[in-house]
This record gives structure tokens, sequence and C-alpha cells, in this order.
């Protein structure tokens, strides 16, 4: 039996399956089978996220509402008039309602859309049409009524586009519950950050105990562009420095609701809810939305459904007990933009890992690292990927060698498997015992050729997921044809030559005595090249310049070690 044939070939066939499928698993926020289920944490307080204004409240926020105000029977019954104030950067066009002060579509300037290249990537937004809703909200809780996203604001008089100087601030006011709010809100040139910063005035007689909340509100739909095998997650995430990053599900916020609504119970949430630092954002690939409120104080964070089909993540946060008169500030930053490490990691600890690298980042992030600084030089993606794949090859050139030259040898005495299969047909284990005497009188080892492949799985696997999490690589070129390396390839070209150099693999290697088994590693590249037409043209481009090296290792090998064993037999 040719067991080192096989034995190379179906690992290397289910581990792709196995990975792929994981992928996929992971990509839409399902867990991993390779990772354990998130811990179970003590349950956050309900009483606290039940305080926090709902969707519904927002449409019927009343004149007295604003600064001032005083309610009567006439004002209650008249609408706020908010309007849309546009902010414009030299990175981001953001829109802020009035009604709450809260962000309602935020477009990225230097980024296109995924789908519709052109239209510019839209982050915050809310679209009825397709149900989409992303916003970035932010108000006081802690007795009835507060300032908050659905008071309305006023907005202090300035300039609402960058032009040369390098920021510009926005100004909201609100007075409401005998309590003024002053959100502030700085963009800076080349910065994804936007500063927001809350003070808070007890304008009454008697003291208050407010507390400031800061969430993100996301719809449960799936992304647009969405595929099997394209797939990717969207889904709230947080991180403390106690408990890491976590990574959570829409689903699983729906199924809280439902049950604690059926028992009438708390139900205890899948992440912590006590800290005084870190993070909690919305991400989705390649971009992200995080609110970072000020670091060293505490407060509570909280998941929750807000109304059908839309959740919410966030924090609330005690700014103790104000003497009237007496005025107290908090600063927090909202990053929203690109998943780029090197920006990432200078907003706060732990936002780079919104860049998902799965199980084996230990090893993708000093492929990547590697991968910019051949990009520096070479200023092309697609070349980069190239020359990384040739110092992968050198680097597993003595294993390589070592696996082709083992199915040589076994290649070349495959007339003597024949004649020990036609030998024993009737008789497994005489078979398989002849067998493994040939191997030893031939000097071969039957895992030869299986034990480098599985070495460099991990680099493999890693570096498809640093091509599939990169947004540098998104809409960058390579030649010709292909106008973004993480789109696929819309010829198809890189997947057919991929199923050539397969086939041309399929053929160096020997064959195996099964006619049935023959037909199906034939049948393999052709399954493989089919995927490969909805995976990222980046990833395609890896495999087929690996396969291209590994066929001209093989054939050198092959030509290498032929004529003495032909010689042999």
């Amino acid at each position: 039996m040719d067991i080192n044939k096989r034995t190379i070939l179906w690992i290397v066939f289910a581990v792709s399956l196995v990975v792929l499928w994981n992928n996929w698993m992971v990509s839409t926020g399902q867990p991993s089978m390779f990772a354990p289920a998130p811990a179970q944490t003590a349950k956050a307080p309900e009483a606290k996220k039940s305080e926090l204004p709902t969707a519904a409240a927002q449409a019927t926020a009343g004149a007295a509402a604003l600064p001032g105000a005083t309610a009567t029977a006439a004002d209650a019954a008249a609408p706020f008039k908010s309007e849309r104030i546009t902010v414009t950067t030299d990175l981001f066009k953001v829109d802020i309602d009035t009604l709450g002060g809260t962000i309602k579509r935020l477009e990225l300037l230097k980024y296109k859309d995924g789908v519709d290249t052109h239209k510019n990537q839209v982050l915050f937004d809310v679209d009825n049409a397709t149900g989409k809703t992303y916003l970035g909200q932010t108000g006081l809780v802690g007795a009835a009524g507060l300032p908050n996203h659905t008071t309305g604001f006023v907005a202090k008089p300035g300039p609402r586009m960058l032009n040369d100087a390098n920021q510009i601030q926005l100004v909201l006011e609100a007075e409401q519950g005998g309590v003024k709010l002053t959100k502030t809100f700085t963009f800076k040139r080349g910065d994804y950050v936007i500063d927001v910063r809350h003070d808070v005035t007890n304008v009454g007689t008697a003291p208050v105990k407010p507390e400031l909340y800061l969430q993100l509100v996301h719809d449960g739909n799936k992304p647009a562009g969405d595929s099997f095998f394209n797939s990717s997650y969207t889904g709230p995430t947080l991180y403390t420095a106690a408990d890491k990053y976590h990574k959570l599900k829409f689903e699983s916020l729906e199924k809280a609701s439902a049950e604690a609504a059926k028992t009438g119970k708390d139900v205890v949430q899948d992440h912590p809810t006590k800290a005084d630092n870190g993070w909690v954002a919305i991400s989705q690939h390649f971009f992200v939305s995080a609110f970072v409120p000020q670091d060293k104080t505490p407060r509570t964070i909280f998941t929750k459904k807000v109304t059908t089909n839309q959740y919410a993540i966030g924090t609330i946060q005690p700014l103790g007990t104000l003497a009237p008169g007496a005025t107290v500030s908090s600063d927090a930053k909202l990053y929203s933009g690109p998943q780029e490490e090197k920006l990432l990691e200078k907003v706060t600890p732990g936002l780079e890992l919104v860049k998902d690298y799965g199980m084996l980042t230990v090893i993708a992030k000093p492929i990547f690292w590697v991968m910019v600084h051949i990009h520096q030089v070479l200023g092309n993606w697609g070349w980069t990927i190239i020359v990384f794949t040739i110092l992968i090859k050198l680097l597993f050139f003595p294993l390589s060698a070592a696996g082709y030259k083992s199915m040589a040898k076994v290649k070349l005495v495959t007339p003597k498997m024949q004649a020990i299969r036609e030998r024993y047909k009737g008789d497994p284990a005489k078979m398989n015992q002849a067998t493994m005497e040939l191997y030893k009188t031939e000097k071969i080892n039957p895992l030869g050729g299986c034990l480098p492949i599985l070495v460099q799985m991990p680099v493999f696997i890693a570096l498809y997921w640093v091509l599939q999490a990169s947004v540098e690589i998104r809409g960058a070129p390579w030649i010709g044809w292909i106008t973004n390396l993480a789109a696929p390839d819309p010829w198809f070209i890189l997947p057919v030559l991929y199923a050539i150099s397969m086939y041309i693999t399929t053929k160096l290697n020997p064959a195996p005595a099964d006619p049935m088994q023959a037909k199906v590693m034939l049948f393999m590249p052709l399954a493989f090249s089919v995927m490969f037409f909805f995976f990222p043209a980046g990833l395609v481009l890896y495999w087929v310049v690996n396969n291209v090296l590994s066929i001209g290792q093989q054939y050198v090998i092959s030509k290498k070690y032929g004529t003495p064993a032909a010689a042999k037999a």
C-alpha cells in the first residue's frame, strides 16, 4: 500500500477542509473548533441597562429638552426640530444629529466600499430601506430626566470643515432635569480618533449623582457582499486588562434577551462587566469603531438588545455626587477607521487585537511584520506576496527537499510495489509486511513526505489569516487585471493557474495503485480551484507561486534521484 502518497494528500486535503470550515465558523461569530468557549462571568446589573433611554423615546423628544426651556403642555406637544451637522476632515465626513448628539453617519474618505467601489466606505449609518443601523450614542443616567441621546441639543457656532487647520471642534449643549451637559467632539488632522469630552454641571438646587454612558448600537444583519466563501465577522468586541479580548455575537444577545423575557431573571453575561480600563467596540472585516472611556475610572460594561434586530455594547461610568453649581468632566476617545495595527496600537492597549489572526496569532504577527518591511522596499503588495512566498520556500527548503526526495524514491520503486500488490492481493497483512520490507531495503521513510508538510502547515494557515485580515491589502493592486488583492480574481486567471499547477504537482508524485484513488487525486485540483474562484486574489497568488516553486524543486530532485534508482531497479 502506498502509505507515503496517500497519507500526504489525504492529510493535506483533510486539514485544508477543517481550516476552511473553522475559518467560516469564526468569521461568522461562531466559536472556533480549536478554542474554548468564553468563560462565564458575573452578571451585569440589569437595572443600570434598563435606565438607558430606548430608541422609541427619540421620536417624542420635545422642546423641554432644550437648554433653559420650561416645559408646558403646548411645548410638550411640539417635536424637537433636529438637524444634522456635517464635519469634514482629511480622513472622514461625520454627521452628528442635534437630537441626542448622536453620530448618525461616518464616511471614510480614504477607503472605497467593498461592494460598490464608486462609493466610499461608510461605518456609522442609518438606512431604513436595508435595515442598517450603526450609531454612536452618549448621555447621562442615574436620575429621571437627565440629558441623554433622546434629548435635543443646541450646537455652538464654529467651523465644520478642517481646511488648513489642524483640528476643529463641535460643541453641543443641553440642559434638562437640573443638569447641563456639554458634549465636545474634537476632530484632528490625520487622525481617526475623535476626542469626546463630556462636561456635566449641576444647575439645580439639590445634589445629583449622574452616570455617563457610551454605547454603540448596531443591527444584526449580515454585511453586504457576505457569502459562504467570503464570510466575515461583524459584532461586539471588548477588552479589559484582566480578562483580555472578547468577541461576542448578536445572536447571543438575542438569545439572552429572549431568555430574560421568558424567565424574568437576569442573564449571566459571557463577558466581564466591571473594569477601570479597556474599551468596547463594534468590529467588522477590516474596520472597527471603539469607545475608549477615560482610563483608571471604574465603569460597568454592558451588552443588550435595544429593539428588534438592534443591539448595543457600552459602558456606564459613575461621575460621583455633584453639589449645586459643581461641574465634572470626563474624556473619552472614539476610534472609527481601518484595522491598521500601527494605528490601533497608538490608541489604547489591546485595540490591535480586533485585527483577528485566529488561533495562530503568535505566528501571524511576525509574518505580517516581515511583509510590511518587504512592502516598504517594493511598494506593491502583489510583489510583496511573491517575494515573501519565495522566502518561506527557502526557509523550509531542507524539509521540502527531504519530502520530495522521499516521494521521488517511492515513485521509482512503484513497479516493485505493484508486483507486491499483485502477489499478495488476497492477503493484506503480508502485502503490508512486504511493502515495509521494500521501504527498508530501498531506505525510504514512508512518512518522509508527510512530516515536512505538517511542519509547514501552521505557517501556511497563519499566512492565510494575515492576507485575509489585513486592511493594508484591501484595494491594493498587483498588475494588469488584479486591481484588488483582497477581492476575487475578476477573470479567474489565478484559480485556473492554480488548477494547472496542482495537476502538474499530482503528476510528478507517485500515483496510487487504486484507480479510484488516482481519479480522486486528479479531481482535487479542480475542486480547490473552484473554491479559489471566491477567495481573495492575494491568497490565490500565494498558492500559485508556492506551487510553481514546488514543481521546480520537485522536478530537480526527481531528476537527481531518478537515474541511480532506475539503474538499481
